[in-house]
């Protein structure tokens, strides 16, 4: 979407106004950074070893259960 370098308030505000429901992420602060109970959308933190593929693919399955339950602005945690 040519987003690349967005910061996570605008990306949010974004991602919202494209009509996404849910913002998955492996950025820890962001629930220290955004008022959660504000944001438009639902978030699913993803905690991984590092971000790399080998980290992050075991825990896809985990994060499509989440998307399975996630409700209405709320913030999942998926992971380590």
């Amino acid at each position: 979407m040519g987003w690349a370098g967005v910061k996570n308030g605008e990306l949010v505000r974004r991602a919202a106004a494209e009509g996404f429901d849910v913002l998955i992420t492996i950025d820890k602060n962001i629930e220290f950074q955004q008022n959660l109970a504000s944001l438009p959308l639902s978030v699913v933190l993803v905690r991984a070893r590092s971000n790399r593929v080998d980290d992050l693919e075991p825990l896809a399955p985990a994060v499509l259960a989440a998307l399975d339950r996630i409700l209405p602005q709320t913030l999942v945690h998926v992971g380590v």
